[in-house]
């Protein structure tokens, strides 16, 4: 059964603890202590009422302060502040309204009151003090140390004074909460900066470890003293675990926590693959407690003690595209900092959203590059072993994008025992540029095999093919016949806008075979194409190349040319293959593909 006293209990809790309120109290609170303003209201009430003790009392949910007072003594005075069972004044609160009592023992709900012993609190007398919303936040009161009828003028100034405090308490709160404001949206403002600045920096990469190495350093910047993050791309996978520390001291520390917590036994991992399991966020207040408790490897705990174990929060990484957790972020202060404010929880939260996009963007990022990259070498062609002629390749995708493009080299024998050696590029380096880079080999190919006409002929009617077969293509290509003669080789090439061939001659010296400028392949048919004819020594290696090999967006063109003739001439005597490495080497940050042909005439 409920009894009335129950409720009416209830009722009284419900009042003290409303958070509006509160929420008013708390803001009054932060200020000084002793309060001049509220001290001299209270003289003042001494003075008019001639009464021995009078008090600004604010009342929160489990203590009363004394904001303001005059006769109030020590302790309480000093310590400004009571238990709420000591309150008078609460009872004011719960009323609602100004109370007068002549006698506080004979009053039902003050008689039990520890002041009346501890001070000799008699007579009470208090009037509420409100807040903008109307709610009491506490009294202006006075109290006497012997029985005493309240006058009516007494009670009419203590009404007064206190709509002076309430007056004063609204200008306070008001100032208080457009601080308040201030330092939310200034707070928020850092919040989005530093998602901002996380979002554009985890976008610049594609490795997962320099994502999270990245993440660490952000994130310890601005949001906590140290971090650790383990993500894995797949369920039972191993994690990359990296931390990161504010103090630059601490790196050599973070560097042997990510490495020890990276262990299959280790307690860190253990924590943050208990969250990625729930997905949720675990928060602490106390992580040497609550966290650094259950570490129970020596020289984790070690390194955790000297990084500070304070307050800890450890939220997951949710993949966006998958909705299952990939790892967890442990963020940690230090001890004498505060706990993680809600905000801050939020903000980690979007943290480990936005590293999840991170992973799951490296993942795809690296099947769409592996399904490319074998696209890519099914297209390219084996190069044949032919008796007198060696050839060496390589293909490198451009550093940016899917790892296909348009460039590639072909080398066939024809039915005569000459071999057709060719390079191309086509605009682009993605898979429609792949796409049409398979179409124009092929037809080079068929157009060429077994025809005994010169390659300028050759892509004369590769042009009137691409134009009469609608082939929407735009290249640039190097096609040459090469065939054996009485005193060495004969080489006839056509060139279609494309960089000039390279010859390495025996003694060292290099050719670099300028022509006439042709329009690129894909334009409407005009004149014929020209072939150009040398006559090469054997133990020369002829060079075909992309543009991606020498062009630079700093330097002219032929410095990048310069550069392959110097590299050749350095390293003349290396095999095929170690020279084809050299010429790479000597590339530029490779924002296009790179495709590389080399004709060793023995």
């Amino acid at each position: 059964m409920v009894l009335q006293s129950d409720l009416i209990g209830d009722a009284v809790l419900g009042v003290l603890s409303d958070p509006r309120r509160l929420r008013s109290v708390r803001r009054l609170l932060g200020g000084p202590v002793p309060d001049e303003a509220f001290d001299r209201v209270a003289m003042l009430v001494h003075k008019l009422v001639d009464a021995p003790m009078c008090v600004v009392c604010l009342v929160d949910e489990d203590r009363q302060s004394l904001a303001g007072q005059v006769g109030v003594p020590d302790p309480l005075a000093s310590a400004r502040e009571m238990p709420l069972t000591h309150s008078f004044s609460r009872h004011v609160v719960v009323a609602g309204e100004m109370l007068a009592v002549s006698d506080v023992r004979d009053d039902p709900r003050m008689r039990d009151n520890p002041m009346i012993r501890q001070i000799g609190a008699i007579a009470y007398a208090g009037a509420p003090i409100t807040d903008p919303d109307g709610l009491i936040v506490g009294t202006l009161c006075a109290i006497d140390l012997e029985p005493r009828v309240w006058t009516p003028s007494e009670i009419a100034l203590l009404s007064e004074l206190a709509e002076v405090c309430s007056s004063e308490v609204c200008l306070r709160i008001a100032r208080t909460a457009e601080e308040e404001a201030r330092r939310a949206a200034e707070s928020a403002h850092q919040q989005l900066e530093l998602l901002a600045e996380l979002t554009e920096s985890l976008a610049a990469t594609m490795d997962v470890d320099e994502a999270m190495r990245r993440l660490g350093d952000i994130v310890t910047a601005a949001l906590a003293d140290w971090c650790v993050v383990a993500v894995a791309d797949d369920p039972g996978g191993p994690a990359h675990v990296s931390a990161a520390h504010r103090d630059p001291e601490r790196a050599a520390d973070m560097a042997r926590l990510a490495e020890v917590a990276a262990g299959s036994g280790a307690d860190l991992r253990a924590m943050l693959q208990a969250v990625r399991r729930g997905r949720r966020t675990v928060r602490t207040a106390d992580g040497a407690a609550d966290l650094g408790s259950r570490i129970s490897d020596a020289e984790l705990a070690e390194v955790t003690t000297r990084a500070g174990f304070g307050a800890a929060l450890i939220v997951p990484v949710i993949s966006p595209v998958r909705h299952r957790a990939l790892g967890a972020i442990l963020l940690v202060n230090r001890l004498d900092r505060r706990a993680f404010t809600g905000a801050e929880e939020w903000t980690a939260a979007e943290v480990g959203r936005r590293a999840g996009l991170a992973v799951e963007n490296s993942r795809l990022y690296r099947e769409q590059r592996h399904v490319a990259e074998v696209l890519q070498r099914s297209l390219l062609t084996e190069l044949p072993a032919i008796p007198g002629i060696d050839l060496h390749a390589r293909y490198l995708p451009a550093q940016d994008g899917a790892a296909v493009g348009g460039d590639w080299y072909d080398a066939f024998v024809q039915p005569d025992g000459s071999v057709m050696v060719a390079v191309g590029d086509v605009s682009g380096h993605d898979i429609e540029a792949a796409a049409t880079m398979g179409q124009l080999r092929n037809l080079v190919r068929g157009d060429a095999y077994g025809r005994d006409e010169e390659p300028g002929a050759l892509l004369s009617a590769l042009d009137q093919a691409l134009d009469g077969l609608r082939v929407s293509a735009s290249a640039t290509a190097v096609l040459a016949r090469v065939r054996r003669s009485w005193s060495g080789y004969a080489v006839g090439f056509a060139n279609a806008g494309h960089p000039p061939p390279l010859l390495l001659l025996p003694d060292g010296t290099v050719q670099v075979w300028w022509v006439p400028p042709e329009p690129l392949l894909g334009l409407p048919p005009r004149e014929p194409r020209t072939t150009t004819h040398r006559y090469v020594p054997a133990g020369s290696t002829l060079v075909l190349y992309t543009d991606g090999l020498v062009e630079d967006r700093e330097q002219l063109l032929d410095d990048g040319i310069g550069r392959l003739c110097t590299v050749l001439r350095d390293h003349a005597g290396r095999p095929g293959d170690e020279l084809c490495d050299r010429l790479v080497e000597v590339a530029p940050r490779r924002s296009d593909d790179i495709a590389l042909l080399l004709v060793r005439l023995t």
